[in-house]
């Protein structure tokens, strides 16, 4: 058999490459057209071929290999078709059906409690000023009239980081810090910082080594017990409704005098309500800026003066909603969260 019929016969596998798979294709190229198949090694006998044949010889040769090629491609471009028309069917999406509700989370208790009071500040005027976890022992104590050797220190167990260096006991470092930057000549400075604060705590029932604190701070002239009062009062009718008596009592705090502690009536009092029938609780700390604080941010305080409280939101949502226990707020139980979705409004 000569050259040229071993060609033809070459040629007489197109019906085959017309019924192959894509799998069975790709051994068709392989074997015919690939550096030993079949064709590739008719054609290194070109040599031998005589001279006056040899051209018409690889003429047949090209065009066979031409002609397999585009069959090979059009077979692949039809095969390709079907799997993606097949793929379409199987995966086609009746659109008339009714969509599948995902479940969305819903905003933590106390992130909900945050908000509220931040918005009631927000609405008579205040700023909201979130400060650094990590805060400096200056502006932490320091600043708030408690010198290294200042016996209240023990009253915040602190994690320090280094000498100069610690989590924060408090938010109160922000107000030092706004304080030392306020123009007055531009109006009064109030301010509300919230934020986690760290203690070292052991967690019980009502205490945790890291808890959420909002403290506040108005600095004018002629500011008065009486305006921090009032304040106070405002808080706990927005958070609590209407008709929840304050109570303040005598205190100590190093960066307020005077200083109180506030309490707020549990049940719900009018004029005809009795003393001894009021159920009082404790929910915050507050009092008059002292002068030194002032005086340590550049304010005069013989003609500015302020009040300062702080409360823990996490506190009063344990009041507001009757929660017994503070580790519910950081377990993530599902169970427990879920009880205090927000009503869309």
């Amino acid at each position: 058999m000569d050259l040229i019929e071993k060609i033809e016969n070459v040629k007489n596998k197109i019906p085959e490459i017309q019924s192959a798979n894509l799998e069975e294709l790709e051994k068709i190229r392989s074997l015919v057209l690939g550096k030993k198949g079949e064709l590739t090694t008719l054609l290194r006998g070109l040599k031998e071929v005589d001279e006056k044949e040899r051209g018409k010889v690889g003429s047949l040769a090209n065009l066979v290999r031409t002609e397999i090629e585009e069959q090979i491609q059009v077979r692949t471009k039809a095969l390709q078709k079907e799997i993606i028309n097949q793929r379409l069917e199987n995966e086609k999406i009746d659109v008339t059906l009714p969509g599948t509700k995902h479940r969305l989370g819903h905003m933590h208790v106390l992130q909900q409690i945050q908000n509220e009071i931040e918005d009631l500040f927000i609405s008579q005027g205040y700023r909201v000023v979130y400060g650094n976890e990590i805060e400096s022992d200056e502006y932490n104590f320091e600043r708030m009239n408690l010198p290294k050797d200042h016996p209240a220190r023990d009253m915040q167990d602190t994690f320090y980081i280094d000498s100069e260096t610690l989590l924060r006991t408090q938010t109160s470092a922000m107000q030092a810090r706004i304080m030392e930057k306020h123009d007055f000549s531009k109006g009064p400075l109030k301010m509300i910082s919230p934020g986690l604060v760290y203690r070292r705590d052991d967690d019980d029932t009502s205490h945790s080594h890291q808890f959420h604190q909002i403290e506040g701070l108005v600095i004018d002239k002629n500011i008065t017990l009486a305006d921090l009062k009032g304040t106070l009062q405002m808080l706990i009718d927005s958070l609590f409704g209407q008709g929840h008596a304050i109570r303040l009592r005598p205190s100590y705090f190093p960066f307020t005098e005077p200083s109180i502690e506030v309490d707020v009536s549990w049940n719900k009092v009018d004029s005809s309500t009795e003393d001894s029938d009021i159920q009082w609780i404790e929910v915050l700390g507050a009092g008059m800026v002292h002068p030194k604080v002032l005086e340590m941010s550049g304010i005069d305080h013989n003609e500015y003066s302020g009040f300062a409280f702080g409360l823990g939101p996490d506190r009063f949502a344990m009041i507001k909603y009757e929660i017994d226990d503070i580790r519910n707020f950081y377990l993530n139980d599902l169970r427990f969260i879920e009880q205090f979705k927000q009503v869309k409004k």
